[in-house]
């Protein structure tokens, strides 16, 4: 596409500068933009591309896979911006956890009865090392 548009933009240029040739006197052709001495001006004709059916319909498979990459680029990219959110809640309430464990005071959980079952030490101790652990693991 970048070359299609430096040509575009190059092609006036191109077209309005004036060639001269000469034949110097060991019979060499010479082509330049400065007149010499016996040279004679050359009308040059920009050259007029066309793509055949096949090179047309390649460029569009090309494009369609581009488009396509593109598209997954930035379903990959949500993705892993949700991945990063949840990640960070995920963290976020670890934390909040951790904090309310170093707060103190009785910890308790409701048994299948609705009737709290309250933690002991030992568990206290257990539930604050796997949560510290998995802060470690998780939330870097």
């Amino acid at each position: 596409m970048r070359h299609l548009l430096c040509c575009l933009l190059l092609a006036p240029a191109v077209a309005g500068a004036e060639i001269y040739r000469w034949t110097d006197a060991q019979g060499q052709v010479h082509f330049s933009e400065k007149p010499q001495a016996g040279a004679e001006q050359v009308t040059v004709k920009p050259q007029v591309v066309e793509r055949d059916q096949a090179t047309r319909e390649r460029e569009e498979r090309a494009a369609k896979f581009y488009d396509a990459r593109r598209d997954e680029q930035a379903v990959a990219a949500t993705r892993a911006a949700q991945a990063r959110e949840q990640l960070q809640k995920r963290c976020g309430e670890l934390r909040e956890q951790q904090d309310q464990l170093s707060d103190g005071g009785p910890f308790y959980r409701l048994d299948e009865r609705g009737e709290r079952q309250y933690y002991t030490d030992g568990q206290i101790e257990t539930i604050r090392r796997q949560l510290a652990q998995s802060l470690a693991r998780e939330c870097q």
